[in-house]
């Protein structure tokens, strides 16, 4: 038998949470010296530490860790109580990344101040497009809001418009409005180029106005790191006497599926003075 001390050393663990699963009917020594009160413990039960430890640091609860290791959930209930975990752990790490991400924007955004670009920004003329699209309401402008919305929002345009029988002729264009009932939040515009007839319907077909003047730029890389490029942009209107007059269009003009292989213009409309 070990005591307790052997016993949290070969089990990677602390004197304390031995202590704590016994207290709880977790994990209960296999003797106890009446006299000295000192906890022994078999190798054996380091196979039911292991399982405890591996289900604790699953998420689960110590009272569903008793019930699991205690056989008092069933193979199938065991199964789902793991698929779903998996999925809960999947969709953290997924926001992890996407926060991992839009630090590093926020990093190269800091990192690039100061610096102008001389010949990235064009001003230019913006021609009326045909577009059809969807439109969702996001929380505010920040990417993290952006994101969730603008992608289902996609997905449903190109299903509905394979349903009705319409081909994209162009990119995609994503254009963005304050909402109706402000606080912060932001209509999102998920359209793409298309010939179709004007119409109302399962997806609205209209004309996306032209722009006399907008300031662009093009982005490399996935919309998540969007912010350094985007910024630079709104120092080069601001140090030419430019003034901006709305949300900029995202012009998707390469979308291959290595979202860091985009490419996307960005289309600031502006006026001079």
């Amino acid at each position: 038998m070990f005591t307790i001390g052997d016993f949290a050393r070969h089990g990677r663990v602390s004197v304390r949470m031995l202590r704590h699963y016994d207290a709880t009917g977790l994990l209960r020594p296999a003797h106890v010296d009446p006299a000295s009160g000192y906890r022994h413990y078999t190798a054996a039960q380091l196979a039911r530490l292991n399982r405890i430890l591996a289900l604790k640091d699953l998420g689960f609860t110590l009272q569903q860790v008793s019930d699991i290791v205690d056989e008092k959930v069933g193979v199938e209930e065991l199964r789902g109580m793991l698929r779903l975990r998996q999925a809960e752990l999947e969709t953290a790490v997924a926001a992890a990344e996407a926060r991992l991400v839009r630090v590093e924007a926020r990093l190269r955004a800091i990192e690039s101040e100061g610096r102008m670009p001389a010949d990235d920004v064009v001003i230019k003329t913006v021609p009326s497009l045909r577009v059809a699209e969807l439109t969702a309401t996001a929380d505010s402008f920040e990417p993290e809001d952006i994101g969730p919305v603008i992608g289902p929002l996609y997905d449903e345009l190109f299903r509905r418009l394979g349903a009705a029988g319409i081909s994209p002729a162009g990119p995609g264009v994503a254009c963005y409005e304050d909402a109706p009932e402000g606080g912060g939040r932001i209509t999102v515009h998920a359209a793409v180029q298309v010939s179709a007839p004007l119409q109302d319907g399962a997806v609205r077909v209209l004309d996306l106005p032209s722009l006399d003047q907008a300031a662009t730029i093009v982005h490399r890389g996935s919309m998540d790191s969007v912010l350094p490029t985007a910024q630079t942009l709104a120092r080069w209107i601001d140090a030419h006497g430019y003034h901006a007059t709305g949300y900029p269009r995202e012009i998707n003009l390469e979308c291959p599926a290595d979202r860091d292989e985009w490419v996307t213009e960005l289309q600031t409309p502006v006026t001079q003075g």
